[in-house]
């Protein structure tokens, strides 16, 4: 496999401490949902419903703060931003532990709201710090930091809140969210390249960035995450309803594996593929990975074409943003990205519970993918129509101008 577009990338000044910071910080960020139903179900004594609410109003809390943030750090520069976060984290992880469930609620709302933008500052700043030529391997590099701490952070917190405490594994997560605000606060990496104009700048109206293609992006975006957040909750169903729910755990780090080297084959190939078509991809290889659900292992290679297309869609479709949204408005579309993301892993989920509880658990992945097959086929159609627009209405200028 060719290493030179990743050797050349990680060459790049500042990039290779970006993603190493990004990839420790991410860990906390990602314990969080599991360490805080912990917390709900152990220490408060309510129901797995309450924590899911706590889970909810955060996600919903972080989907609408995600693009205000974003568009905070086009206007005032990342470490103000960085600087704000950070103590709004501080405050709740280390009042949460005190806090009841009614008061956890809101809390947990503008927690959310106020919400450490790693994901996103990270994604802006590779787009600052690589030139589009590069950013393919970068995003690529950045999907799989992803991955790493999806696998690391959750069950680290599970072994913490089952072998010590849930209020400590609490405590424990908010202290790495406050390291890493102050981490990157040190780092401070750029948002905008060398050659792009420093400081507020005239802000560039949202008709003129929010186009139809990027829209696209962030529907295809959403769609994707759906059909992964659908996936999560189907396999532990399927291998709860065959007796093997032991093997729960070996079955997702397969998948993250899958997305791991699918990641890393994206980045070193030499030609970018569309969002949309590794979307519809994934969404298509998820539909039949119910199928083998009768043994843990079939079902560890029945989700190894669409582990492989998780990372590479990530990938695609943040570089994809980085290049259609103007540099004075990066943060905010970076934002916008993330709170596609977000939602889609927030309604898939929940929407795969559904399925399941009415029919039976490979439904779940068979619903979700089709789902994402169906939002592919919507925006493929929809930009197959935008560009015959677009295309009409140069010729009839042209065609004015030539008369004229």
């Amino acid at each position: 496999m060719n290493l030179t577009p990743y050797r050349q990338t990680l060459a790049l000044p500042g990039l290779r401490p970006l993603l190493l910071v990004s990839v420790l910080a991410r860990i906390p960020l990602t314990a969080t949902g599991v360490t805080l139903t912990f917390f709900v179900v152990l220490d408060l004594g309510a129901s797995y419903g309450a924590a899911g609410l706590v889970g909810a109003a955060m996600t919903v809390g972080a989907a609408l703060g995600s693009p205000l943030l974003g568009r905070l750090v086009d206007r005032r520069g990342l470490r103000p931003v960085v600087a704000l976060t950070t103590v709004a984290e501080a405050v709740f992880w280390a009042s949460a532990p005190a806090l009841s469930l009614p008061v956890l609620l809101p809390a947990a709302f503008l927690a959310g709201l106020l919400a450490l933008p790693i994901f996103s500052m990270v994604r802006q700043s590779i787009a600052a710090l690589a030139p589009e030529d590069r950013r393919r391997p970068a995003y690529a590099l950045d999907s799989m930091s992803v991955e790493l701490s999806f696998m690391v952070g959750p069950a680290l917190a599970v072994a913490l809140a089952t072998t010590i405490s849930a209020r400590t594994t609490l405590w424990a997560v908010g202290a790495g969210v406050i390291a890493s605000g102050v981490a990157f606060w040190l780092l401070n990496p750029p948002t905008r390249s060398a050659g792009e104009p420093a400081g507020p700048q005239p802000r560039t109206p949202r008709r003129e960035w929010l186009t139809p293609r990027m829209l696209a992006v962030l529907a295809v975006s959403a769609a994707a995450t759906l059909v992964l957040g659908g996936t999560d909750i189907a396999v532990v169903a399927v291998l709860r309803a065959s007796g093997e729910v032991g093997w729960t755990g070996a079955v997702l780090t397969m998948w993250a594996v899958a997305s791991l080297v699918g990641g890393f084959a994206y980045g070193a190939v030499r030609r970018s593929f569309s969002p949309l078509a590794l979307a519809a991809a994934l969404s298509l290889c998820t539909i039949p990975v119910g199928l083998g659900g009768g043994h843990w292992w079939l079902l560890c290679l029945a989700l190894v074409p669409a582990g492989a297309l998780c990372a590479p869609t990530i990938a695609a479709s943040s570089d994809a943003v980085s290049r259609l949204a103007p540099a004075s408005v990066r943060g905010e579309a970076m934002g916008l990205h993330g709170s596609a993301v977000t939602v889609g892993i927030a309604v898939g989920a929940p929407l795969a519970g559904a399925v399941i509880d009415a029919w039976t658990p490979l439904w779940g992945f068979a619903v979700t993918g089709a789902i994402g097959v169906l939002v592919a086929a919507v925006v493929g159609l929809a930009e197959l129509r935008w560009r015959r627009v677009t295309a009409d209405g140069a010729r009839s200028l042209a065609a004015a101008t030539i008369t004229g």
